[in-house]
């Protein structure tokens, strides 16, 4: 099933960028062709990086989740959203303070960054992804930003998936605050590029030899495509051919799964 615009492209691809969830994995199953292919890459020293959106976990955590799933990927080839903002902080203003609503993954990321976490003054409010939202820590998050902290997040995401059906996510706290406080965030992850270029950095590749594996036309591609990457978008994960239809650009190619990359 592989269309491509442009397939000569990838004999020039010499590293690789990889979203988790629709192209390794679905529902904690492995996707066939998953772990072969990172164990090509790893057999043939590709540089990569599993790319997400998920700021709940640390990169431990998620390889260990991963492993569970029988895909091996050690948590230094994971680049989550919480890794992208804690980099972004840390460049902006080093050694800064922030308050923080989230988990493990991005409090561990701004402390590794040499973050303060702090409800006095702080520089920056970050809103990460979490199941345990207070109406009071939101409120809090409100209040400093009106007192003129600088909104960031981690990811755009609305809702997020479980067993009982969709799930409020960061996008819906951060609209909840933008409506509060009139100001937007901004944001760290998918689909901004600046989460790819840093991932660029992390394993020392280019974009113009770089490629980037998604499930998602409005994060994956898009971002790809506008940071240069030669995008692959394939069918495992929530897109399908309306999907495609409703954006006015396209990725360089379709695959079925990443086990055609494995075949090719």
């Amino acid at each position: 099933m592989n269309e491509t615009a442009d397939r000569t492209r990838r004999d020039e691809i010499e590293c690789w960028l990889t979203d988790m969830d629709g192209v390794l994995v679905h529902e904690n199953q492995a996707i066939p062709g998953a772990a072969e292919l990172l164990q090509h890459w790893r057999e043939t020293e590709t540089p990569y990086l599993v790319l997400t959106n998920n700021s709940i976990f640390t990169a431990r955590d998620l390889s260990a989740r991963l492993a569970a799933s029988g895909i091996d990927v050690p948590e230094d080839r994971i680049w989550t959203s919480a890794l992208a903002t804690a980099a972004f902080l840390a460049q902006q203003q080093p050694g800064g303070s922030a308050f923080v609503l989230g988990e493990a993954g991005i409090l561990t990321a701004l402390h590794d960054a040499g973050y303060v976490m702090t409800e006095s003054d702080p520089d920056f409010v970050v809103v990460g992804e979490t199941r345990h939202y207070s109406f009071d820590a939101i409120t809090k998050a409100i209040r400093l930003i009106n007192a003129g902290a600088r909104f960031i997040s981690t990811n755009p995401d609305a809702t997020g998936p479980s067993t009982e059906g969709p799930l409020p996510a960061t996008g819906a706290i951060n609209a909840l605050i933008t409506k509060a406080t009139g100001k937007e965030p901004y944001i760290v992850g998918k689909p901004n590029p600046m989460m790819f270029r840093s991932a660029l950095n992390k394993i020392g590749a280019h974009s113009h030899n770089t490629g980037m594996i998604g499930d998602r036309m409005d994060t994956d591609v898009v971002a790809g495509m506008e940071a240069g990457l030669h995008t692959v978008l394939v069918m495992t994960g929530i897109s399908d051919r309306a999907e495609i239809e409703r954006f006015p650009f396209r990725p360089d190619e379709v695959l079925g799964s990443v086990a055609e990359l494995l075949d090719a």
